[in-house]
């Protein structure tokens, strides 16, 4: 049986969605799936809207674009305007609710925490809330290990900031287990 999920992340221009999309790609294959990885800017660049997309399985992937996400992860109100319709029925809204004021109503599982403000306020760099939002949401969906996403992420990042990241890593796993709690 084919199991297949598909993985939008999106926010501004600048926020590190575009590298979260390739470390959870580098991820899905250091766990032995299949994975495509695409990425999209806005016209605007730095602080106009960007996308990666993710699509996992564990069967050939035919076609290497998103087209009803199963995962959805916003981290700005443009995004969520723009992504939150095109949410598989049955899928899983992540929302930063630094930045996103405004939910959008949907009958879909939505799990929203302040993944930009605790990157600035628990380590003084909002620059890694994407690695905190990355995981959440891969403690929230298990698509990966925590083994295979470590590894990824610090094969990915610039040498000197692995403590930074591996925090910002475990400060998104433990936000998904404290909501729960």
């Amino acid at each position: 049986m084919s199991q297949t999920s598909e993985i939008l992340l999106s926010g501004s221009g600048g926020q590190g969605l575009i590298l979260a999309g390739q470390i959870l790609a580098e991820a899905v294959v250091r766990d032995g799936k299949n994975t495509v990885q695409t990425q999209s800017y806005g016209p605007e660049a730095r602080g106009g809207a960007s996308k990666a997309e993710v699509i996992i399985s564990n069967e050939e992937i035919d076609y290497p674009k998103v087209t009803k996400p199963d995962i959805l992860l916003v981290m700005s109100q443009e995004a969520l305007n723009r992504y939150a319709g095109q949410l598989n029925p049955g899928g899983t809204l992540i929302v930063d609710s630094t930045y996103i004021l405004d939910p959008l109503p949907t009958e879909n599982k939505v799990i929203s925490a302040p993944y930009s403000r605790i990157a600035k306020e628990s380590l003084g760099k909002e620059m890694v809330a994407n690695v905190v939002a990355l995981g959440a949401l891969v403690a929230l969906t298990g698509v990966v290990t925590l083994e295979s996403l470590k590894s990824a992420l610090m094969s990915r990042i610039p040498p000197g900031t692995e403590a930074l990241n591996n925090k910002a890593l475990e400060l998104g796993w433990k936000s998904v287990s404290q909501a729960a709690a």
